[in-house]
């Protein structure tokens, strides 16, 4: 073979050898800071709707937890009632049984009176069928509380279990996330964010003062999941501890939130509102300005962004 065809073949076969390794080493390049941002992102997005889903199953729990105990308080006196009643009974069928008190039989055996025994038959009747109305009153209104402590049983066995499988997953996003924050400490030197300073609040007057206030107070804390502080918060642990220092209670769950409060428009924004995001998967608090205060995602703190950050689902106002 000729030296000249030789060494364009040798260039062609090295240049289809480069083709071929170029892209595989292009794909097992390592991402790129943006890249790991974008993959932190939505993670952190998605891990937030199931902790928020969490956070709702958790106040679910609670308010079930509370007609449950209401309900055990007013089966325990009636349960008393009943076993007095049937107490009451058996004494009565004992005495007859030894002879000691009025029976039927032993009235019918006496030298009594017809008037007298015919008075003392009714009266023994009337105490029999007294305490039996008595005992089927009592037999039916616990039949019904016992159907009704089924069915929050049955609930609070529901949420329990679906508590464990958001908890399930919760712990499995945060194993993908761990990895990412592994990436995001080889990119950037640190898995976490600076944390913010400290910004005075403004002067807001009344109960959405008090809550900005506390907002501001909390800049710097660090985003924990399904926390409410005082250490650390997620995202509606913060608006609803920020209300609760105003003396107005908020479940701890942006989707319960949004429900809770009266909707506004975004030109009626004030001071203390609350601004809701991603498909009530993340909750911040208005301070004015065009600035909300919100716990991000894990990895950051605290602290003041734009209103507009993300676009925004709605707004509601605590009543």
């Amino acid at each position: 073979m000729p030296v000249v065809p030789r060494l364009l073949r040798a260039v062609l076969l090295g240049a289809t050898t480069a083709a071929v390794l170029a892209p595989a080493a292009a794909a097992n390049a390592e991402p790129s800071p943006a890249e790991l941002q974008q993959q932190i992102n939505q993670s952190s997005s998605a891990l937030e709707k199931v902790v928020e889903q969490y956070n709702g199953v958790g106040e679910q729990l609670k308010t079930t937890q509370t007609a449950a105990d209401a309900l055990n308080a007013q089966l325990a006196p009636l349960q008393s009632k009943v076993d007095s009643a049937y107490a009451n009974v058996g004494k009565i069928a004992v005495q007859a049984y030894k002879g000691g008190g009025p029976s039927s039989m032993a009235l019918l055996l006496s030298d009594t009176s017809p008037g007298t025994l015919l008075g003392d038959l009714t009266s023994l009747n009337r105490i029999a069928s007294t305490q039996q109305r008595e005992i089927q009153g009592y037999a039916q209104a616990k039949e019904q509380y016992d159907a009704e402590k089924k069915k929050l049983d049955d609930l609070l066995n529901q949420q329990r279990a679906a508590q464990q499988s958001l908890a399930d997953q919760k712990a499995k996003i945060e194993g993908d996330l761990a990895k990412l924050m592994e990436l995001r400490q080889k990119a950037f030197g640190s898995a976490t964010a600076p944390k913010p300073a400290a910004v005075a609040a403004p002067n807001i007057a009344g109960s959405a003062g008090a809550a900005v206030r506390f907002a501001y107070g909390a800049i710097g804390k660090p985003y924990v999941y399904a926390a409410s502080g005082p250490n650390g918060y997620d995202c509606s642990g913060l608006t609803a501890a920020a209300w609760e220092s105003a003396g107005k209670s908020l479940p701890h769950n942006a989707a319960m939130q949004y429900n809770q409060t009266a909707r506004i428009s975004r030109s009626q924004l004030q001071p203390g509102d609350l601004v809701f995001y991603s498909g009530l998967g993340h909750v911040a608090i208005y301070v004015g300005n065009n600035q909300v205060i919100h716990a991000p995602q894990p990895g950051e703190h605290v602290k003041l962004a734009s209103v507009d950050m993300m676009s925004p689902y709605g707004y509601g106002r605590v009543r």
